[in-house]
């Protein structure tokens, strides 16, 4: 658990490292609260919705798709989702540094679905658009396979190695 409230503690600290554990931890505790928070808002009326529905073929509103739930979250959901916004942005421009990589390239998937955002205003460059999104989804990809990649042994020009020592846990976790 403290794993997962250590971006909490470090909360908008955007230099030094941070652990595949310490984000992947992160990430989890954010998809844990989020979907709590989005069923406390559907089931308080708060704007949110969660549903079990089945999905039927025949029907004029289907996708086609199989039975699920929906859950789509509400006022609490998007005030948590406010909080956190700080957190989670420094937690992965740490997680870039240790590997090495400058924090800068969080922006990598934003300026092309940006890009595809505004040319999707105009018809005649729909196709530019879609290639814009496209470059950007790619970025997103990146990003992700350089989240799971391991950090630089030992120090880098962002700092010590998060891993060099972990005797003193209880130091980590002050």
């Amino acid at each position: 658990m403290e794993w997962m409230i250590l971006p909490l503690k470090r909360y908008a600290q955007f230099n030094g490292r941070s652990t595949r554990r310490e984000f992947w931890m992160w990430v989890v505790f954010l998809i844990i609260v989020s979907i709590v928070l989005s069923i406390v808002d559907g089931v308080l009326g708060l704007g949110g919705s969660n549903s079990l529905t089945h999905t039927s073929l025949a029907g004029p509103d289907a996708s086609g798709f199989s039975y699920g739930a929906a859950t789509r979250g509400g006022w609490l959901t998007g005030l948590f989702s406010l909080a956190v916004l700080v957190p989670n942005i420094a937690v992965s421009v740490r997680r870039l540094h240790d590997i090495n990589r400058s924090g800068w390239w969080i922006l990598m998937p934003v300026a092309p679905y940006a890009l595809g955002f505004i040319l999707m205003a105009s018809v005649h460059t729909f196709i530019v658009a879609g290639l814009m999104m496209f470059l950007g989804f790619v970025g997103a990809i990146v990003l992700l396979v350089w989240y799971c990649l391991r950090g630089t042994p030992g120090p880098n020009r962002f700092g010590p190695d998060p891993l060099a020592d972990m005797s003193d846990l209880s130091e980590t976790f002050r």
